[in-house]
């Protein structure tokens, strides 16, 4: 595919992965009903569903009731759009499918977590398992380092989960942050996925530790890790497969 279409596919593509960061933390379905307004559940006509070119047409508002769409909507579909086009260059095809799938679900995942502090195990799960799959064919990859990385980084986020809860009596991170690195180390492989978590916990500090010290969050204040923690493995992803 030239890389035109490959942009206008990924724009398609992230239209759907706008409707999987709606729909899935409210418990939806993704196929029914069809696409509507999220403030008043009018159905969008097809000439107003355009990725990116409808938004931009109807100024951001839904024609109907005129409340705004928020800006991610198109945000969501150019990213997209980028990585589907980027996605091809070098690589085993195997490793080109697994640049889409990954970092369409890290991209999917942290807007969610970021909207909704939600990580949904319709991706997470079955993400990880595509992982493995793709991990033989992989030429920089093998099953045994993919099924290590994936049990390596669930294990690690999971004792800290645990001692954290043991000796603080708070939960330093979710479960579904635990099954979002089983996702990561299923991809990425031990030694990435480690670089993930410790770049994502540098963020977290770079990010916490001013809002502390200016009084705009308190220590016990919810934080979206996952969205850290998804940004970070897409970074590690692309720096460790030569991207």
């Amino acid at each position: 595919m030239t890389l035109p279409a490959l942009f206008l596919l990924g724009l398609v593509v992230g239209s759907f992965l706008n409707v999987l960061i709606h729909r899935l933390p409210a418990g939806e379905s993704v196929l029914f009903p069809g696409s509507r307004c999220p403030a008043c559940a009018a159905p969008i006509r097809i000439r107003d569903n355009l990725p990116v070119v409808s938004w931009f047409w109807l100024a951001g508002r839904c024609r109907d009731c005129r409340a705004r769409i928020p800006v991610r909507y198109p945000l969501v579909e150019i990213l997209t759009g980028v990585l589907f086009g980027w996605a091809p260059e070098g690589g085993d095809p195997a490793l080109v499918v697994s640049r889409v799938l990954l970092l369409s679900l890290l991209l999917a995942l942290a807007v969610t977590d970021w909207e909704s502090m939600v990580l949904p195990d319709a991706l997470t799960l079955p993400g990880a398992a595509l992982g493995l799959a793709l991990s033989g064919p992989r030429a920089d990859l093998d099953l045994l380092t993919s099924a290590g990385g994936a049990l390596l980084g669930a294990t690690l986020l999971f004792s800290l989960r645990a001692l954290w809860l043991r000796f603080r009596g708070v939960e330093a991170v979710g479960l579904g942050d635990v099954k979002l690195l089983l996702l990561i180390g299923a991809f990425l492989g031990p030694s990435a996925a480690l670089g993930a978590v410790a770049l994502a916990a540098a963020l977290g500090v770079l990010i916490a530790g001013p809002l502390l010290l200016l009084g705009r969050i308190r220590r016990d204040t919810p934080l979206p890790f996952g969205t850290l923690l998804a940004l970070s493995a897409g970074f590690a992803f692309v720096v460790s497969t030569g991207g």
